[in-house]
């Protein structure tokens, strides 16, 4: 459950927190894009290494870590898919790397805004206030489902249930006893959170005022325009440059032979 630390948010004064939640959204998702768009291994690795600095200044570099410990085991089988499909060892690799980058990126954004201030940016946007409030209820659910899916691993290991044995198959067999206390768990708690909103006469108030309203300052309109700007160098480079790039061959060893006749 490791992969889930790197979205759960701690509140700290950085100048990566401080930072507006639309800024932050715009720079995520260009880097999203730009991942997206290249193959090229050099690109895909340069992104995810331009991320550290960032995280170090986030002071976030423990949890960061556990994150991408815990995204390990889904980079591992999208390599192993990739490269059993046909693909080549450096297009296999590069498919990890750019998972691993779209995972760090989006960890820093969870880490750093407040899903107070992401609503209040949804609620700017014109987004209706239900759908403000169904998404950063997801976001602060998250964190929650991680420690309760963590106390059911604990209960069902101290029973005798062993997570790390056998093959892919009896491994994915084995979280079953895990998914299912899980599922129950999610369900109650969703049952009580629409009664008590409905007990407090959710939806019947149409018309809001924010206790706060966020506004954008000059760094965040010169991330802004760093990030579009990144982006469509980005495009064009991979339209009309031609970029070095790695080539690593490995064929896998022939399962069958043909016969030749005699």
């Amino acid at each position: 459950m490791r992969v889930f630390e790197g979205f759960k948010f701690s509140r700290l004064s950085t100048p990566i927190h401080r930072m507006d939640p639309r800024a932050k959204f715009v720079v995520t998702m260009a880097i999203f894009a730009i991942s997206l768009i290249h193959t090229n291994i050099l690109v895909l690795s340069l992104i995810l290494v331009a991320q550290v600095p960032v995280i170090w200044v986030a002071k976030s570099v423990g949890r960061w870590r556990a994150s991408m410990k815990g995204g390990f085991l889904l980079a591992t089988l999208i390599f192993v898919m990739n490269f059993l499909t046909g693909s080549t060892l450096t297009y296999s690799i590069a498919m990890t790397i750019r998972f691993l980058a779209l995972l760090s990126s989006f960890s820093i954004f969870f880490m750093t805004t407040s899903p107070d201030d992401l609503g209040l940016a949804l609620e700017q946007a014109h987004i209706p206030y239900a759908l403000c409030f169904t998404f950063t209820t997801a976001v602060r659910l998250v964190p929650t489902m991680a420690v309760d899916a963590q106390t059911v691993v604990d209960a069902q290991r101290s029973r005798g249930l062993e997570l790390d044995k056998g093959n892919l198959l009896r491994r994915i067999r084995n979280y079953i006893p895990i998914l299912i206390p899980l599922i129950v768990s999610a369900i109650r708690r969703s049952v009580e959170l629409a009664e008590a909103l409905e007990s407090r006469g959710f939806g019947t108030n149409i018309k809001r005022q924010p206790m706060a309203v966020l506004q954008m300052k000059k760094s965040d309109y010169l991330a802004i325009f760093a990030a579009v700007t990144l982006l469509i160098l980005a495009a064009l480079i991979n339209l009309y440059a031609q970029l070095p790039t790695i080539e690593m061959h490995v064929e896998l060893p022939r399962l069958w032979c043909d016969l030749q006749p005699y």
